[in-house]
């Protein structure tokens, strides 16, 4: 019995040895380590570690700053700030006055037009004036332009007086022709340019004309001629469909002091034209003069919108001048273009350009007849002071000569 309570608890404690064993090798194996934690962002960083020279600590004296050489700079001295200069305003120019410019530019007419003068003396002083001669006379009257009906007056006219003086010196033949070509020319016309209403101001003056006749050029001379007068001018660029005719017409005005208003390029020209006269009202000016697009006289709907321009324009105030600008060198065809123009807006006076570079001077009669209004203005050149108001006696005297 006691033997096996012996066997018993030799066995009990071999079993629990046996357990403990395998409970301790399991206990051996490495558990995974765990994820490292995350760094702590709101800690400080570390200080940097101190150099050795930092430690040892400095005995020597500190210096003033007067005792502190300064490195030399070898002379060199500070650099000034460059000095801006003042952008020199332009000088405005003067223009040449009004008064005698037909008499300075007469040689410059002349020389284009005494072809026909002297063709009609040398024609008048033949000993026989037979028909052929007289033929002769009308054709070179209406080769100059002078017209069919101002031809047989005029013919009819010299036949009446050369016969009833009989005697024809070259004084006496001059004198005869010049005062039957002024009288046709016609000097009892009123050739003022318009541009003093009767109440307040500003006086209106609109520009019309086919392309290339120097419509937006003579604006701009015009402008001179006022200016050269004492009129304060502003000027209306109502030509928006030509390229760059807006800049053209401005550069003009500054040259003497004269604002233009214009508009966006392809814009509305009647808008352009009624803000023209709007601030020529405010300002006080004197004169607006309107520089309107350039049309061919064939196009119905562009000549229907220079009479929009007309409309709108005098929603402000009557226009005291509308003015139709001819290229003198176009002759007979001038004339179509003018009917034309007559019947959208009421040319008040005509502008006759390169009249120094044709022969055909009997334009500035057959015009005048053609819608019975002036030639107020001549353009007898290039210059900026070659525009020219009109005068019959001395037109006359470039045609015969002296």
């Amino acid at each position: 019995m006691d033997i096996l309570i012996l066997a018993v608890v030799i066995a009990v404690v071999v079993i629990g040895a046996l357990s403990g064993l395998v409970v301790g090798s399991r206990r051996k194996k490495q558990l995974p380590k765990p994820p490292p934690a995350a760094p702590d962002i709101t800690a400080p960083p570390a200080e940097p570690h101190v150099g050795e020279e930092a430690e040892t600590p400095r005995d020597e004296t500190r210096r003033t700053i007067e005792e502190v050489d300064l490195p030399d700079g070898g002379g060199a001295t500070v650099a000034e700030p460059p000095v801006v200069e003042e952008l020199e305003v332009p000088r405005l120019e003067v223009p040449e006055p009004t008064a005698g410019r037909l008499v300075r530019l007469r040689s410059r007419l002349s020389r284009s037009q005494n072809a026909l003068g002297k063709g009609l003396l040398t024609l008048l002083s033949r000993e026989h004036l037979d028909e052929e001669t007289w033929e002769e006379i009308e054709d070179t009257l209406l080769t100059a332009d002078v017209g069919v009906q101002p031809t047989t007056e005029l013919v009819d006219r010299l036949r009446e007086r050369v016969r009833v003086l009989g005697t024809r010196t070259p004084e006496e033949l001059r004198t005869l022709l010049r005062e039957e070509l002024i009288t046709l020319v016609g000097p009892e016309m009123d050739r003022v340019v318009r541009t003093e209403p009767a109440t307040g101001k500003p006086g209106i003056v609109m520009v019309v004309g086919v392309n290339g006749t120097g419509k937006t050029t003579t604006t701009g001379k015009l402008a001179r001629v006022l200016v050269a007068d004492g009129r304060s001018v502003v000027l209306g660029a109502a030509d928006t469909f030509r390229a760059a005719a807006a800049d053209q017409l401005q550069t003009w005005g500054e040259r003497v002091g004269a604002h233009t208003v214009r508009g966006p390029e392809g814009g509305d020209p009647a808008s352009v034209a009624f803000d023209a006269v709007k601030e020529g009202k405010e300002i006080g000016s004197d004169v607006v003069l309107i520089d309107t697009a350039g049309r061919l006289h064939t196009k119905t709907g562009l000549m229907d919108e220079l009479g929009k321009v007309k409309r709108v324009v005098e929603k402000h105030a009557p226009l005291d001048e509308v003015l139709l600008v001819l290229d003198a060198t176009t002759g007979q065809n001038g004339l179509i273009q003018a009917r034309v123009f007559a019947e959208v807006v009421d040319i008040t006076g005509i502008v006759l350009t390169k009249l120094d570079g044709t022969a055909k001077g009997g334009i500035v009669i057959a015009v005048q007849r053609e819608l019975g209004v002036p030639v107020k203005l001549i353009g007898l050149g290039e210059g900026a002071d070659d525009l020219a108001p009109f005068e019959p006696e001395a037109f006359v005297d470039a045609l015969i000569g002296d």
